[in-house]
């Protein structure tokens, strides 16, 4: 694991979705602050993206991006907030939040704490690589996964969990790593930057169960948009 929280969710599929598409409506709103063109905006047309991917619904997505580009209901007043600390028995932790008020965020993230440890902005993120990831589908049977990866400029590859490809970049060379995989056969369905731990915790189960309901509970927060852990399996 070490990478990005993928909560196992205990509710209903329905109010699991919900929580998705609020996530999701919230970064294309700040995407959207740049311009409501996906083809001028990187950074939204990378948002949609994931949204298509989720099955967002085509109304939900519009609304986001005009509320982001200030045509509805004023502009969005979104702030991303990073926390950083440790679950139970010692794993780093790197949360990401984004909401319209910091002081609500900083006392649920206290007190979603408890378990845990929340350190000072540095104390973990250190011992994590902050790095571009790009998932891709091949559009054809003959696309080459690492001549893709070489030609276009990404560090690194790897086989993703749902059968795509996961291309790894310098955080710097994101967005023209995405623009260029479609070239050598790869239609870009994610890119974003994220934290990857450098020494993820190994834990036995009884431990590791700790740690993942640790991390449910930090991941249903309505102001959490990611949580990374460094914890290995």
């Amino acid at each position: 694991m070490g990478a990005q929280w993928k909560a196992k969710h205990k509710m209903d599929a329905a109010n699991a979705k919900g929580r998705i598409f609020t996530k999701l409506a919230k970064e294309i709103a700040v995407a959207a602050r740049n311009g409501a063109d996906p083809d001028m905006n990187a950074k939204l047309r990378s948002a949609i993206e994931a949204a298509k991917k989720a099955s967002m619904p085509k109304d939900t997505l519009e609304r986001a991006i005009k509320k982001g580009a200030g045509l509805l209901d004023g502009p969005a007043n979104y702030e991303t907030v990073v926390y950083e600390g440790f679950a139970p028995h010692q794993v780093p932790v790197i949360v990401e939040c984004l909401t319209d008020n910091k002081n609500r965020s900083a006392m649920s993230i206290r007190q979603l704490f408890r378990k845990g440890q929340l350190a000072t902005s540095g104390a973990v993120s250190w011992d994590f690589k902050h790095l571009g990831q790009i998932e891709a589908e091949a559009d054809n049977a003959d696309a080459d996964m690492e001549l893709a990866a070489i030609e276009a400029g990404a560090q690194d590859f790897e086989q993703g969990e749902d059968g795509e490809v996961v291309f790894l970049t310098e955080a710097t060379d994101l967005d023209a790593v995405a623009k260029a995989l479609p070239e050598f056969g790869y239609k870009v369905l994610t890119a974003k930057l994220v934290y990857r731990a450098n020494n993820p915790v190994a834990l036995g189960d009884a431990e590791r169960a700790e740690v993942e309901a640790f991390l449910d509970a930090i991941d249903a927060d309505d102001d959490v948009q990611n949580v990374y852990v460094g914890l290995a399996g």
